[in-house]
């Protein structure tokens, strides 16, 4: 006859554990998976309680949350369900929240929650939230998230994006950052790889490397608006959102939405999106660029770049041209005349790195300048030109 006991135990791979629930500050509880000692159970249960515990022969991690399996074959899924089930009914705090934190992009922003909810393999952008003011909700936000997805999600430092240990976190769906500040290039560069990366090296201390599979969506705050991660020109992985302060201050603003998440999950399951999948982060990148994302590419870019873009903007609409021809020596003058010394090689790289513009062999153009008086002159010369489009000056200005 089984023993009936109310403690849970499992064995995974040669591995025992104990399935405990860890007390919260808030009154909650959290269920973990403690490594147990096999001489411990036999001293609190009996000789044959070894027999009746559950067996897998190993661990996996596969994301769901509607129709969540505790278990696939002979592996347990390490990916935890949700806390609530849905229920039929108004969310009507939730939904006005979301929009304070999504302004303009509010259907842009339940679509990215309903595909973590009903499609969490997806790829999505990397999401970021910056704001300079106080009481903005950002925080809140991330607590939202966290009472829904558990301990599929977590919270990291900016120093354990640097650290070789990741093991806590790369089997995870939502990985949040409250306070980032990344602003070293290898630092963008990882986390900008990791977005659309489909597996991973894990590294826990004292183990070997082992890969996983990767499915982890990034969420970001900050109160640096100018800089707080890099983001360079042409960058599509971003979605940047400015966030205002809260009309305002509620201190149960977390209880009343968690009081209504099973309206909330019904919610996005019946809602139909308003997007379809456009892009490898699933939304056309041009629905994404906001003014906070400009903001931040303007402030990674050279003082250099931006007075040369300054430049060739101010001749072609002052002269009406659809195409502007000009030689690195042209751009050297007028930015001296500007006060700012550079050389050709700086210039070069900004030309054909970041603009992707090729030289033409010599040929004989009008050359335009800003004279000290402003007035714009011309002169017909021969030289090896690079030449601008009215459509490619329109992106890049945009983009700033």
């Amino acid at each position: 006859m089984k023993e009936e006991i109310e403690e849970k135990y499992l064995r995974v791979g040669t591995t025992l554990y104990k399935i405990v629930k860890r007390p919260l500050m808030s009154g909650d509880f959290i269920e973990e998976r403690r490594v147990w000692n096999y001489d411990t159970l036999r001293q609190d249960h009996s000789k044959d309680f070894i027999s009746q515990i559950e067996k897998f022969d190993g661990f996996c991690s596969v994301p769901g949350h509607v129709n969540y399996q505790r278990s696939i074959g002979k592996f347990l899924n390490q990916y935890d369900p949700v806390n609530y089930l849905p229920q039929s009914g108004e969310c009507p705090v939730i939904l006005n929240f979301l929009t304070h934190i999504f302004g303009e992009q509010i259907e842009l922003g339940l679509d990215y929650l309903q595909l973590l909810y009903l499609k969490p393999l997806t790829r999505l952008p990397i999401l970021l939230l910056v704001s300079k003011e106080r009481n903005t909700g950002k925080t809140t936000f991330l607590n939202f998230l966290k009472a829904i997805f558990a301990g599929n999600m977590t919270f990291n430092t900016n120093e354990d994006f640097r650290s070789q240990f990741n093991s806590d976190w790369a089997n995870k769906l939502i990985v949040a950052v409250d306070e980032v500040l990344l602003d070293r290039r290898e630092d963008s560069e990882r986390i900008k790889n990791l977005s659309t990366a489909i597996s991973y090296k894990a590294e826990a201390k004292g183990k070997d490397r082992s890969e996983v599979e990767f499915f982890a969506k990034f969420i970001l705050c900050s109160n640096n608006e100018n800089n707080p991660i890099i983001i360079d020109q042409g960058e599509t992985r971003y979605w940047v959102r400015k966030v205002n302060s809260l009309e305002k201050e509620n201190n149960r603003i977390l209880d009343l939405l968690k009081s209504e998440m099973p309206q909330f999950l019904y919610y996005l399951q019946h809602r139909e999106l308003s997007t379809k999948s456009e892009s490898r982060m699933w939304f056309r990148h041009e629905l994404l660029v906001t003014d906070a994302l400009r903001k931040i590419i303007l402030y990674n870019r050279s003082k250099v770049e931006i007075e040369i873009l300054n430049i060739v903007s101010e001749i072609m609409q002052i002269k009406e041209l659809d195409k502007f021809r000009f030689c690195i020596g042209n751009i050297i003058n007028m930015l001296a005349l500007r006060q700012l010394k550079t050389e050709g090689g700086q210039i070069r790289k900004i030309l054909q790195n970041k603009w992707e513009l090729q030289p033409e062999a010599p040929t004989y153009y009008t050359a335009y300048y800003i004279a000290f008086d402003d007035e714009i002159l011309e002169k017909k010369k021969t030289s090896r030109i690079y030449t601008i489009s009215k459509e490619l000056l329109d992106r890049l200005m945009l983009e700033c």
